[in-house]
């Protein structure tokens, strides 16, 4: 599809142009941007740092929350600005976004150029050259049952971990969710392409990976599943620590709480989406499982990995939700005693089921009194949990400076925990022992031991 585009006048046809990414959003996009930095590089574009020195400036980004949809529509009335005056960039809008509100931004935006869905990336070398030679905005928007990217070799920059995707899309189909929509159904990589990709990681200095999926407990390839892969990817010898997100409550099969529990490499965290505490509100969002059948998979799991460090998704304000069915949800916080929760009210996301259905009809002044208790709440547990760490000897994975203290580094356990501790001779990428002497809700302090 082409639409007119506005820019007002074009570069002069240069053999090498260059390029600019901005990623908002979860660990898949920041996946995908390393991906289209590979396309484009491996096409003769060269990557600058800053937008103003870009002939193109990719924005990959993310429908899932309202704050990043509204980070992105900001971001672009911004770079109309840049655009207007220089008149020789294009822009783009990747992922997410560009799927499921893409009659809105190629019909109603004036600083859009071009437009790429997640399974389009291949594409876009030629789409930047016709959006900036040519007169009409340019865009590729299908989704595809087989693109999995596992022939291109992401171009990573920075850091102690990798991103590796086993799988794109999801079957899952909640109410509240546009991923389905955006990313297409579910395909997965082959468990040879994942460990080849995990070795040239290795040969890179990286010593941990993690295995990104929508939901990673429906991997499936070739008669091989989830907990198949990643005993394959533990063999891959200079590889330390594996993690993985997210997987899903509704089919959390036994040889996967197996791996977790007996695989050495296998870092004994696991994020596990509650959603929500009411039954009720659990089957308007087709989660598919119930309460009380989370709480017995937790204590299943916990039973098989003690020290198991276990964080959680929570929606509140769910249409209809009353303030009786919030309590449900904060009991099974109280009970089952997260080490941390990522709690967000409910906000529509135009194309879902929930929107199409349902009247988002929790006041805001409810909402907000509802996060505010429940952030309180799990604080407290977040600070009661860490404290137990307190005396302890954990071994840290160094990631760099503190933000808050240039003396102090920060990592994070085998149980992901943020941890700090004065510095000394280590770098980023080593593996420290610490001893903890102190915790916050957010953070556990230590010394070298």
């Amino acid at each position: 599809m082409k639409v007119k585009n506005n820019t007002a006048s074009k570069p002069v046809r240069r053999e090498r142009l260059r390029f600019y990414i901005e990623t908002y959003g979860c660990q898949m996009n920041e996946y995908d941007s390393e991906l289209v930095r590979s396309i484009l590089l491996e096409n003769r574009f060269d990557e600058t740092a800053a937008p103003d020195q870009a002939d193109v400036i990719l924005l990959n980004t993310c429908s899932v929350r309202e704050s990043a949809h509204n980070r992105v529509f900001g971001r672009l009335q911004s770079l109309d600005k840049l655009r207007a005056k220089s008149g020789k960039v294009a822009v783009g809008v990747l992922g997410c976004m560009a799927q499921s509100l893409k009659m809105e931004l190629l019909e109603n935006s004036i600083y859009v150029d071009l437009i790429a869905g997640p399974d389009s990336y291949r594409c876009l070398p030629e789409m930047i050259r016709e959006s900036l030679y040519g007169s009409e905005k340019v865009s590729a928007i299908d989704l595809s049952e087989f693109e999995t990217y596992d022939d291109i070799y992401p171009a990573r920059l920075e850091g102690v971990n990798a991103w590796i995707a086993v799988m794109r899309g999801c079957d899952n189909f909640c109410t509240f969710c546009i991923v389905p929509y955006a990313r297409g159904r579910e395909r997965s990589r082959s468990v040879e392409s994942v460990a080849d990709e995990t070795r040239r990681l290795v040969e890179e200095a990286y010593t941990q990976v993690t295995l990104l999926g929508q939901n990673v407990n429906s991997y499936s390839h070739e008669g091989r599943f989830f907990a198949d892969l990643m005993n394959t990817v533990s063999k891959v010898e200079g590889l330390k620590r594996i993690r993985f997100t997210s997987p899903h409550p509704k089919d959390f099969p036994d040889d996967l709480i197996d791996c977790v529990a007996m695989n050495s490499k296998v870092c004994k965290h696991i994020h596990l989406p509650l959603q929500a505490g009411s039954d009720r509100i659990l089957k308007m969002m087709n989660r598919d499982y119930t309460a009380d059948g989370y709480v017995r998979l937790v204590e299943r799991i916990r039973d098989c990995i003690p020290d198991l460090v276990l964080t959680t998704d929570i929606i509140l304000g769910f249409p209809s939700e009353t303030r009786e069915e919030y309590e449900e949800t904060v009991n099974i916080v109280e009970e089952v005693g997260f080490d941390s929760a990522f709690i967000f009210n409910y906000s529509e996301r135009k194309g879902t089921v929930a929107a199409r259905r349902w009247e988002d009809d929790v006041p805001p002044e409810e909402k907000k009194y509802r996060i505010i208790r429940l952030n309180e709440i799990q604080k407290g547990i977040n600070i009661e949990r860490n404290r137990k760490h307190i005396g302890r000897v954990l071994e840290i994975l160094v990631e760099g400076p503190s933000k808050r203290d240039p003396n102090e580094w920060f990592g994070r356990t085998d149980g992901n925990k943020m941890a700090v501790f004065p510095r000394t001779d280590q770098k980023a990428g080593d593996y420290v022992r610490i001893e903890i002497t102190g915790a916050t809700a957010n953070t556990l302090k230590g010394k070298s031991v």
